[in-house]
């Protein structure tokens, strides 16, 4: 597959920018500027009068960021930080509250076919599945040490594996030989553990969600996506808004819950009452998008 100019095509970025309201002049944070494509339309927006605060958990991408900004018609101010870490940064840049949060909790493009990260099952990679190497537990410490219960677990709360207990009995069987280190030997393994009827009548590969578990449980995604929930409305000024994509249904469901319970309570008001998704002809540009859902609040 060839990658897109910058490793990554943003999806929704019309709508989420218009969501947001951006207009010259505005502090806006972009939680997961990864390869920057929201980035560059924002900095065009708010303009030289405007401040943009760039953050990402990868390094990486965060530098090819820097790169691809670096003659941003706004200043931006760079962190290799989670989105976890909202309040740190502001503190940091003394900006006491934003106009505007966004958040695209997708994987770039990039990530996918990079060896570093260890997120291909179709090809062999070091099972790591870190995006920020400051976390210190990988996917083949998950998968070598936790035991037979709490793996299980993993694969059923994060992704909704059905088959959660079969997959884990013959890894479990595999790794009492030798550890399991790859990409490739995990995605046998898992797709060998799903009847051959089920397997076959899957619309995608049979090890997806198990590498969704696990990438997910490495790189703490829940637990940081709660953070940046409780965090982020108050770091907004009056009437700023907060725009989230989500990719799957853990997060757009804890999303959902934490932007009507802030409604209840009288800090937000939301937006979309249903998660836009793309339209058609971004679905025939990139597929990839196929799976966002964006929703969106403006603070009371």
């Amino acid at each position: 597959m060839d990658l897109p100019q910058w490793g990554h095509d943003p999806v929704l970025i019309q709508e989420s920018l218009d969501l947001l309201n951006l207009r010259p002049g505005v502090t806006v944070v972009d939680c997961t500027v990864g390869r920057g494509g929201h980035a560059s339309e924002i900095a065009q927006r708010i303009g030289p009068r405007g401040l943009l605060i760039a953050l990402d958990a990868d390094p990486y991408n965060l530098e090819d960021t820097r790169a691809r900004l670096a003659e941003s018609p706004c200043p931006v101010r760079f962190f290799h930080a989670n989105f976890s870490e909202l309040s740190e940064v502001l503190e940091e840049v003394r900006a006491p509250s934003v106009d505007a949060i966004l958040a695209d909790l997708g994987l770039s493009t990039n990530q996918f076919f990079d060896p570093r990260y260890g997120l291909s099952f179709t090809q062999p990679m070091p099972l790591d599945m870190r995006f920020d190497p400051r976390m210190t537990v990988t996917a083949a410490d998950l998968v070598n040490k936790l035991s037979e219960t709490e793996l299980a677990n993993v694969l059923y709360n994060n992704a909704q594996e059905r088959y959660s207990r079969r997959i884990v009995k013959k890894i479990a069987a595999a790794r009492r030989f030798s550890p399991i280190t790859t990409t490739d030997q995990l995605a046998e393994l898992v797709r060998s553990a799903l009847p051959p009827r089920d397997a076959a009548s899957r619309r995608i590969d049979p090890a997806t969600k198990t590498f969704l578990a696990l990438r997910m449980e490495v790189n703490r995604e829940i637990e940081n996506l709660r953070a940046l929930l409780e965090q982020a409305p108050l770091r907004l000024a009056s009437e700023g808004r907060i725009a989230v994509i989500s990719f799957q249904s853990t997060e757009d469901r804890l999303i959902k819950h934490a932007f009507r319970s802030a409604e209840q309570a009288g800090i937000l008001k939301v937006l979309t009452k249903k998660p836009i998704t793309p339209a058609e002809d971004e679905l025939a540009r990139n597929p990839r998008s196929r799976s966002a859902k964006l929703r969106a609040v403006q603070k009371e």
